[in-house]
């Protein structure tokens, strides 16, 4: 599975899948967010992604902190939808 987080190209769409619905993705990404990850997908997101969200917001210091909050938010928005 190692492998299938570091795909090259269109590959890139089916790794970022596997992280979908996975407990640890905002912890994932932040890890990559914190310590400036270059290659493979981390928390759903590609390099290139990671690196636009690094430019558009330079001031967080601690992307954990941040991701965890957001993604508790979506979490409650797509339960809340689901029970519509």
């Amino acid at each position: 599975m190692a492998d299938a987080l570091f795909p090259d190209g269109k590959e890139q769409r089916r790794a970022r899948r596997i992280c979908v619905d996975c407990r640890v993705r905002a912890r994932c990404l932040a890890e990559a967010l914190d310590n400036r990850i270059e290659w493979g997908v981390w928390g759903g997101m590609t390099e290139r992604e990671r690196r636009r969200l690094l430019r558009e917001r330079p001031g967080v210091t601690c992307w954990r902190d941040v991701l965890e909050s957001e993604f508790d938010e979506d979490e409650v928005q797509r339960q809340q939808a689901a029970s519509e």
